[in-house]
């Protein structure tokens, strides 16, 4: 018996025992065996359920091992693709900036053959100016030396 009196399942023969897994012991009345059968069909209710839960439990375990599993799945594919643009990203800016520097360096190589033609056309220039500069005094003293003056040339187009 019970300590506050009532018979439970314990007070049973072993044999004819039923197992309660969700709590305290079923208390059984003396009334018989209908009362048994009942008991019996809800440990086996019970027992159900408990299997239903469980299984439920396990099957949304289930599911959501196989989200998260995919959803990793997804990032390491997401990273791959995002890591093989960014490469291809760095390798072009890479070649850009090679032409780029190669560029600049042949539009300095240019300027430096305009300068080069600059300062052979200011050479030319001044060379051309200093023999006309004799060649001027040369025929200033002539003219000097003879005691005349330089005579006009007039150029028409008649």
């Amino acid at each position: 018996m019970a300590l506050n009196g009532t018979r439970c399942l314990l007070d049973q023969p072993r044999e004819a025992e039923p197992v309660n897994l969700n709590g305290p012991p079923v208390p059984v009345d003396a009334a018989g065996p209908a009362d048994r059968d009942a008991i019996l069909a809800k440990v086996e209710m019970d027992k159900k359920l408990s299997m239903i839960k469980a299984w439920e439990e396990n099957e949304k375990s289930k599911a959501e091992n196989k989200a998260e599993k995919k959803m990793s799945s997804i990032l390491s594919w997401e990273n791959t693709k995002k890591a093989a643009i960014e490469a291809k990203l760095r390798t072009q800016e890479e070649k850009l900036e090679k032409k780029k520097a190669e560029y600049a360096e042949k539009m300095r190589n240019q300027i430096a053959v305009i300068h080069k033609e600059a300062e052979e056309k200011r050479a030319s220039v001044e060379a051309k100016r200093h023999e006309e500069i004799l060649k001027y005094e040369e025929m200033a003293a002539k003219y000097r030396s003879k005691g005349a003056t330089p005579a006009k040339k007039i150029l028409g187009c008649f």
